[in-house]
């Protein structure tokens, strides 16, 4: 189990979802349809599927995230204790950690042709509400609030390895959505 300061835990959580926040506005935003659609000659998924991927896990977790965190009356703990197994999760996910391609679940696995531009505009909201629940975790015990997975609900993580599980795996996705227009812009600059 790894103990880290509560407060250290959320502001960089903090910085990552404010830095993708920062990537849908600035750049996400400003593509074409064409470009959020566009999947790599080698295969694998377009910018809006990537995007699309996270929402769905979005649409899960922010909900029950919030519903979980009102119902506790748990004042917060100057400390966080990660899980063996919400630590697993989360290096697993974390790009930083992992280099493992890993398989998709059916319900998270998203369309082939999507309206990129909703797309995009829903990760900027889910992006705004998970600061909001950031914020608000400052005033909560991230140990005692216990959030089940997506997959089944008899698996549940604590609060604190459900950010990093949900944020590192926004990280994982958005760094492959970076590569796709990194391609696609070489692609444009080849003619």
């Amino acid at each position: 189990m790894k103990t880290i300061h509560s407060e250290e835990l959320i502001n960089q959580l903090e910085e990552r979802v404010e830095a993708h926040l920062s990537q849908a506005i600035e750049i996400y935003q400003n593509l074409t349809e064409e470009e959020l659609n566009q999947q790599p000659g080698t295969g694998g998924w377009s910018i809006a599927q990537c995007l699309a991927h996270l929402n769905t896990y979005g649409d899960y977790y922010i909900p029950e995230i919030e519903k979980r965190m009102t119902a506790s009356q748990s004042a917060a703990t100057a400390e966080f204790t990660s899980t063996w197994l919400g630590n697993k999760f989360g290096d697993m996910l974390d790009p930083d950690k992992s280099k493992t391609k890993m398989k998709t679940f059916g319900k998270h696995s998203p369309p082939s042709k999507l309206d990129g531009h909703t797309v995009v505009a829903k990760f900027l909201q889910q992006q705004e509400n998970m600061m909001k629940l950031l914020r608000k975790a400052r005033s909560k015990n991230m140990n005692e609030i216990n959030i089940p997975i997506s997959l089944t609900k008899f698996i549940k993580m604590r609060l604190g390895d459900t950010f990093r599980f949900i944020i590192v795996h926004n990280e994982r996705h958005v760094r492959q959505a970076n590569r796709v227009l990194d391609n696609i812009k070489s692609k444009a600059t080849a003619y």
